[in-house]
């Protein structure tokens, strides 16, 4: 076999990767169609390597559906589509950040239960917040608010824990925030106790969006090193 061909194993091992996944790459439009040795056997050149490298390092800022699309739209010659994709995850991660700042912020405003007054109904909160009754009612029908009902009047009860909770869901509303997202830290600031130990989990999340920031500029510069080594190879 020529030197500058590799086989699926050596591909594979330079990565620690098995060989069936190489195959699988190239099925999947990863990478480009391999070459053929003089006995028939897949080959691999320089070439395939950068794209193998290119991927993998795509990953941690994109992750692995996305980098998929991206690879193969430039195995396509689809350069539009591709950088497309690319600019849709940068932006997804913008919108993640700004999410981070408005939960953060949603947060640091809202008092201790134990500094609060006592129950309320749905026309004083509702005004309190700027929002009309049933908007507090469709918050209800999401599972986000579980007022108490009067025993006599069936009336809706606030209490400082559920105000406190309309105050959160209101301000990450204001943020963007999506019902569906909003759920999963409501059970988190319940299950706490209060909004003081989420503090760990802002910095948690932080910390994972600045990986992934990183992560683009490494699979950035992989990606760019095997454009420009295709382009020389044409």
């Amino acid at each position: 076999m020529p030197q500058n061909l590799q086989r699926p194993v050596d591909l594979a091992r330079a990565h620690g990767l098995s060989t069936q996944a190489i195959r699988n790459y190239e099925a999947a439009g990863i990478l480009p169609p391999a070459e053929r040795s003089p006995n028939g056997y897949r080959a691999y050149t320089a070439l395939h390597a950068r794209a193998l490298a290119a991927f993998l390092a795509l990953i941690p800022g994109h992750g692995q559906p996305a980098a998929t699309q991206i690879m193969r739209a430039f195995t396509r010659d689809e350069t539009e589509t591709a950088l497309r994709l690319i600019d849709e995850s940068h932006a997804q991660l913008l919108d993640d950040r700004r999410t981070l700042r408005a939960v953060a912020a949603a947060l640091e405003d809202l008092a201790p239960i134990a500094g609060r007054r006592g129950d309320t109904f749905v026309g004083p909160l509702a005004r309190r917040l700027g929002l009309r009754p049933a908007t507090l009612r469709k918050w209800e029908r999401a599972g986000l608010l579980h007022p108490r009902r009067d025993r006599q009047t069936g009336y809706r009860v606030y209490g400082p824990a559920d105000v406190r909770d309309a105050e959160l869901i209101h301000q990450l509303r204001r943020g963007g925030y999506q019902l569906a997202r909003i759920a999963p830290l409501l059970a988190q600031v319940r299950a706490a106790g209060g909004v003081e130990p989420l503090g760990s989990l802002l910095d948690d999340w932080n910390t994972r969006l600045t990986a992934r920031g990183r992560g683009m500029l490494t699979g950035a510069a992989a990606l760019d090193a095997y454009l420009a080594a295709r382009a020389a190879d044409r």
